[in-house]
Order: structure tokens, then C-alpha cells, then sequence
């Protein structure tokens, strides 16, 4: 398998550390808030690249955390009147139900960098003693230029970061020994959440987290480090920086990002109006569709999400669903009995599709070309077989249509519609709950309307419903 390195900006052929072990280490969101439809790409890409792997054999270590602590988790909590800890826990919550209405793959660890801290102290202390961080009234600081290759992964000359810095001046500038030199540890403010060290009460800096909590859960070195390229400057640079600092090994061997995503051509910001969370456009569309879109392009490509774009890949997914109805019935009438010999042929031309279906996604996890493979699966499905064929054949055509799909997290499989009135019996279940004040089974019967496409609205007139 071919991988794109953003260090080395070409691709290379992936070989892991350990035979057929993969440790791959993507970031995760800082949980303030429900995730937004640009968290969704790296999670649903980096969620395929492991699915891939774990098909091809491999035993993955797939870690992705959460950053539970942070000036806008803070922000969040005072503005509530509640504790950091509880906006924290709220919406780590809603991030894994988001994550697995888009068939994303619970994590093999999902750490909590609140969980973390006495081995933050001690790799900070670490750096202490090596000469790469130094403590100034409380705050401890990276020493950028203690690093000589900082820049590596971005291209950026640590020169031109110091000539773009003199234009910017930052709060405690002056107590730095270097304008370029970052927070490991930040001392405690009033109302934030602490945590005792040698430097006095505090909190660790974001880039510190990850590559405490990587090294934890990998190892010094990981196979696949991943995220969005946002990401790459500062804070996968500063991860490089301090882990090789303090470990003084490779930190990753393959660096993945994913591209931009734009809405209608645009940058998605609140003040544009145009930032959507995955529930809101869940109640668009159902989240396999966004799945099967976010799949429809290369990764790295930047991507632009738009209604028109968005039909067509709901389109498209059902044309596939379509043809694994017409297999599932064929199935039923078709005879057991020995293939023929064109049907052998045409089998024959079902194992060269995944062939191909796998040459793609060997090469940099060419998703966009390998749903291609499946739709001319589809095609020959639709024009080849009929219930006339031995049910052996219409069997392997329909496996392999299912499993090229769950690869990538794509459910193939049509789902019954849910008749109106198994919806009226349930909304009826619904209220009923909600009397006996049981919240938690009403949420239930919502999120399973929910993933059946059904949306309820509670009115003053009591509930109506409507299909996606």
C-alpha cells in the first residue's frame, strides 16, 4: 500500500513498524460543543483507512483523544455556571453518538488529556532536563530553536516564523526567552480547573497532549500519524518537536492529512452563516449519504459541500441499495445448482473488480476510484444477473458488493421503510415515557426514528412527524 507522507510530500509504500501491527494516532476534537460537519471528514476518512487495514489483516491500535481541557471548554462552563468536567463528559457524549450515526468505528483507546497529566508533568520534566524547556514565573516553555529541524513537516524556516512574529505581539512575550518558544504549562487562573506540578498549580498546554497520550497508547514511535491539514502548523509541528525532543527517536513515519472542506465555495464560519453541525445536517440527511459524500473524493482534494453534491451522492447510494434489493430477490427465487460455465466467466469478472477495487485503495486510499469499482459492480449485477442464475453466483455477486461497501463504512444493504404505523406506535411509546418521566427511553425511540429518517417536531398540538 501506497501512502502520501506529508513529510516527504511523496507517496511511499506503507511498511509498519511491527509486521502486520499498525499504530495509527489521529487527533480528536476539543469537546465543547457538537462536532461540525469539517470534524467529520478526518474522522470518516482515517475510520476507512483502518477499516482497509484491518481487511487487509492488520491489527490495528487506532487512538484518537479528546482535549477535555481548554479555554473554550472554560469559557463554555462559566457562561453555564456549571464545571469544565461537566461540559466536557456532556459532549464527549454527544461526539461517540455523532461518530456512530456516521459508522465511525469506536477508537481502540479514546484518551482524555485530563486523565494524563502526571505523565505530562513528567515528559515536561524531561524536556527540563535536556535543556529543550525552561520555566518562567510558572510557565514552562519549549525552546523552538533547542529543536533543529523545526519545520520539517510544514517547510516552514524557523527565520521567516521569527520575521512574521516581530510584526505580532503576544501576551507574555517579554518573559520568553525566544518569541518562537511555545507553552508546555500554563499556570492557574482564577476558576479554571488545576492540576498540581513542580511549577505550581496548572494545566498543560494543547500540543503537549497528543504526544503524551501517543506515546502512552503507541509508543515513541507511531506508524500513521493523521488529522486535518489545519493541523500540520503549529500543532503537528510542536508535537514533532517536543516528542523527539524529549524521546530523541522518529516520532512518526507516515504523516496523513486530509484537504478543506468548503461550504458552496466558501469557508465555513458562523459569521457566514454557513457552519453546520452534524445534527443539523442530520436532520437533512441521513448521515450515510454524508458518509458516501465525504468518500466521493480523494482525501487530500479539498472538498466543497452543497445540496446539489450532496443529491447526487444520496442518488448514488441509492442506486446501489436499488441493486441489492433486486440480488436480495433474486436470491429467493433462484435454484440451488452447479454454476455454468458463463456464469463462472462472469464470477470470474466479479473477483477482477476487487482487484481493482483494492488497487485503489492501495494507492494513497484512492476512495473516490474505488467506489467507482462498485458501481461498475452494479452495473454488471444489474445487467447480468437475473433469478435464472444459480444462487451461488447471485450470492457471491451480492457479498461482494456488501463488502467492498462496509469497507468503506457504506451500509449496501436497503433498509425496510418503517410502516406509519409502526412510527405512530413508537412516537405513542415516546410519550408514554415521557409522562413517567423515563427521558432516557424517550431519546431512545427519537434516535430510532432518527436513524430510520423520521423527524418529530413537538408542537402545541402535540407531535408530527415527517421523512427525510
Amino acid at each position: 500500500m501506497k501512502i502520501f507522507n506529508t513529510m516527504t510530500r511523496t507517496k511511499e509504500e506503507f511498511v509498519p513498524i511491527r509486521e502486520k501491527q499498525v499504530g495509527i494516532y489521529v487527533c480528536g476534537p476539543t469537546v465543547y460543543d457538537y462536532i461540525h460537519i469539517g470534524n467529520a471528514r478526518p474522522m470518516i476518512v482515517f475510520d476507512t483507512l483502518r477499516r482497509y487495514l484491518l481487511y487487509k489483516g492488520y491489527d490495528v491500535n487506532y487512538v484518537s483523544n479528546f482535549t477535555d481541557v481548554d479555554d473554550k471548554i472554560i469559557r463554555r462552563a462559566i457562561e453555564e455556571g456549571v464545571s469544565s468536567s461537566e461540559i466536557s463528559e456532556r459532549y464527549i457524549r454527544e461526539v461517540k453518538k455523532d461518530m456512530e450515526d456516521l459508522n465511525v468505528m469506536e477508537a481502540t483507546t479514546h484518551p482524555k488529556a485530563t486523565e494524563e497529566i502526571p505523565d505530562m508533568i513528567a515528559m515536561i520534566e524531561t524536556l527540563i532536563e535536556k535543556g529543550h524547556a525552561y520555566e518562567v514565573n510558572g510557565t514552562v516553555y519549549f525552546r523552538t530553536r533547542s529543536f533543529h529541524e523545526y519545520g520539517k513537516l510544514s517547510g516552514k524556516r524557523i527565520d521567516d516564523l521569527e520575521a512574521g512574529h516581530r510584526q505580532i505581539k503576544v501576551a507574555g512575550e517579554e518573559e520568553k526567552e525566544d518569541s518562537l518558544d511555545f507553552v508546555l504549562w500554563k499556570p492557574k487562573k482564577e476558576g479554571e480547573p488545576s492540576w498540581p506540578s513542580p511549577w505550581g498549580e496548572g494545566r498543560p498546554g494543547w500540543h503537549l497532549e497528543c504526544s503524551v497520550m501517543s506515546k502512552k497508547y503507541i509508543g515513541d514511535i507511531i506508524d500513521i500519524h493523521a488529522g486535518g491539514e489545519d493541523l500540520i502548523f503549529p500543532h503537528h509541528e510542536n508535537e514533532i518537536a517536543q516528542s523527539e525532543a524529549a524521546n530523541e527517536v522518529e516520532f512518526a513515519r507516515y504523516w496523513m492529512h486530509n484537504g478543506f472542506l468548503k461550504i458552496d465555495g466558501e469557508k465555513m464560519s458562523k459569521s457566514l452563516g454557513n457552519f453546520f453541525t452534524i445534527r443539523d445536517i442530520g436532520e437533512r440527511y441521513p448521515l450515510q449519504v454524508i458518509r458516501f459524500f465525504m468518500l466521493s473524493a480523494h482525501y487530500r482534494s479539498p472538498l466543497n459541500f452543497s445540496d446539489t453534491l450532496v443529491e447526487s451522492a444520496k442518488a448514488s447510494l441509492e442506486r446501489i441499495r436499488n441493486a441489492m434489493t433486486r440480488l436480495e430477490d433474486a436470491l429467493h427465487e433462484a435454484e440451488d445448482r452447479d454454476a455454468a460455465q458463463e456464469e463462472e466467466a462472469l464470477l470470474s469478472s466479479v473477483r477482477t473488480y476487487v482487484t481493482k477495487y483494492e488497487a485503489a485503495m492501495e494507492d494513497d486510499l484512492n476512495t473516490a476510484d474505488a467506489i467507482s469499482v462498485i458501481f461498475e459492480l452494479v452495473k454488471l449485477a444489474n445487467s447480468s444477473i437475473t433469478p435464472a442464475n444459480a444462487r451461488n453466483v447471485i450470492r457471491e455477486v451480492y457479498d461482494t458488493i456488501d463488502r467492498l461497501c462496509d469497507i468503506l463504512g457504506l451500509q449496501a444493504k436497503a433498509e425496510k421503510e418503517i410502516l406509519d404505523s409502526e412510527i405512530e406506535a413508537l412516537i405513542e411509546e415516546r410519550q408514554t415515557a415521557r409522562k413517567a418521566k423515563d427521558f432516557a427511553r424517550a431519546d431512545e425511540i427519537r434516535n430510532q426514528l432518527a436513524e430510520q429518517g423520521i423527524i418529530l417536531e413537538d408542537t402545541r398540538e402535540g407531535v408530527k412527524w415527517k421523512r427525510k
